[in-house]
């Protein structure tokens, strides 16, 4: 079957970063399985089991040797795809063939190296983050202190600052860094436990001895870099796990989800846009548009995670007493897609966050058009302070506001509120006096002050303590 008649992934072939598809790559998924029958061989050698020196080496030279090709055939013959890679790894190490899955179940090779491959991604996922938390620090400290228009419902409402707009979506991710800390603290493997999970197989290899089991479960889990195992098991790990797991991806899906809605309308005002390339085609029919493309894909790509964290719910939920493999198929698919879709979020959102594009002027008139509004209140307060009556003037003001509002809606013209309360002589106040009270300045409240402690208290010491090494990735890999 050629390449041209055979589906391809669009997770792989367009959106997901090489450095995540290396995480579930057959080379380091099968790759880990032979660490696992190493360290289990090495494991029961130190504890007395016969092993040869030779069969070690020959475990050890043959880690990454690995033929897909004739593992396919095995497991054509036999059906099972961890028992065809046994007699793969057996060929390429013969001296070892007697011992590798001695007292294993198939569980302890697929699970454990799940859990590795989970540790790994999450790693890969803080780590891209991080980036975009850098990223948009920059773009909050930038814009600090310019003053915006801001929205309730996507009507007008108190300005704020660009930048204080950004802090939201950059909380939204610190939030997301202490859950999936969480999760990698709590991450835990599934150890040696035979295939029940009663280690009935290795207290017989051990001839009932209870405490070479115990050091057999340890040196294995220490040897694959976990301090902890789950401390009771069925046949498999406790599927709640990759709920727990798919919950946290979800949470950072829904993060970058708002982030990227909010671009899309910050792109309808012409406030803020993302990144357009000089020969970039915005349509096919309308040569003018500049659609909000990335925005978009970053929306359709987390709303793929965020739906995939059912499928580990009900799995979990349904789990038959010790195990029952009908979450076997659906974990293949659900778990890879879901990091390597929100892999694919990440890097675009970062893509974005280093290269918006704010238009000042654009941002200005707007505001200006509704801020005479919004400032009655202080307009009123000062032509009081002159010795005006109150509910007098409120009654002006609320039928010149109310005249204003109906000819920009009914006739589209500009808005002349200013221009009708500096006319009206009960007011006493000139058109500079006007100007000055409407001063987007007074109005944004503490939002720059806001965002300056934000990023000192919150956001530097979160790239402090995850140092340079959570940041400085490969390029990023974007695919448009």
């Amino acid at each position: 079957m050629s390449d041209l008649h055979r589906y391809t992934h669009p997770l792989t072939e367009r959106y997901a970063s090489e450095r995540m598809q290396r995480v579930f790559s057959p080379a380091n998924r099968y790759g880990t399985w032979r660490r696992l029958w190493l360290a289990l061989v090495e494991s029961q050698a130190e504890l007395g089991l016969p092993v040869s020196q030779e069969a070690l080496a020959e475990m050890r030279a043959a880690l990454d040797s690995i033929d897909l090709e004739r593992a396919a055939e095995y497991e054509k013959r036999f059906r099972h795809d961890v028992m065809a890679h046994v007699h793969l790894f057996g060929d390429d190490a013969p001296e070892a063939r007697g011992v590798i899955h001695l007292g294993a179940t198939s569980a302890f090779i697929g699970d454990n190296t799940d859990l590795i491959l989970h540790r790994e991604a999450l790693q890969l996922v803080r780590a891209r983050i991080v980036r975009c938390i850098e990223a948009l620090a920059e773009f909050a400290r930038t814009h600090a202190g310019l003053p915006t228009l801001g929205y309730t419902h996507f009507q007008p409402a108190q300005p704020t600052t660009v930048g204080k707009r950004a802090t939201l979506w950059i909380q939204d991710l610190l939030l997301d860094v202490e859950d999936l800390d969480h999760r990698l603290a709590t991450l835990r493997f599934r150890g040696v436990r035979g295939t029940t999970g009663t280690q009935a197989s290795f207290l017989e290899l051990f001839d009932g001895d209870h405490a070479k089991v115990e050091a057999l479960d340890e040196a294995v889990s220490r040897r694959m870099g976990f301090s902890r195992r789950y401390p009771v098991s069925g046949q498999t790990y406790p599927r709640k796990v990759d709920f727990q797991v798919q919950a946290a991806l979800a949470g950072v899906a829904t993060s970058l989800s708002k982030y990227g809605h909010d671009l899309r309308l910050l792109a309808h005002l012409r406030e803020v846009e993302e990144p357009f390339e000089a020969e970039q085609i915005g349509s096919s029919a309308m040569p003018y548009k500049r659609n909000p493309m990335r925005a978009e894909r970053i929306c359709a790509l987390t709303r793929h995670v965020i739906t995939l964290a059912v499928d580990p719910a009900v799995t979990a939920a349904t789990q038959w007493l010790e195990r029952t493999l009908d979450d076997s198929a659906n974990r293949r698919l659900s778990i890879p897609d879901a990091f390597l879709a929100l892999d694919g979020a990440l890097v675009l959102a970062e893509n974005v966050s280093r290269g918006l594009v704010v238009h000042p002027q654009v941002i200005r008139r707007n505001l200006a058009e509704h801020l005479p509004f919004m400032a009655t209140e202080t307009i009123l307060m000062r032509a009081v302070q002159r010795g005006g009556d109150r509910q007098e003037l409120h009654e002006r003001i609320r039928r010149h506001a109310l005249e204003a509002a109906r000819r920009m809606k009914e006739e589209g013209a500009p808005a002349d509120l200013l221009e009708r309360i500096a006319d009206d002589e009960a007011f006493g106040l000139d058109r500079a006096e006007l100007e000055e009270l409407v001063d987007a300045r007074r109005f944004v409240g503490r939002a720059p002050k806001q965002v300056d402690a934000f990023l000192e208290d919150h956001v530097d010491p979160l790239l402090e303590r995850l140092g340079p090494e959570a940041r400085n990735l490969d390029p990023p890999e974007l695919r448009v």
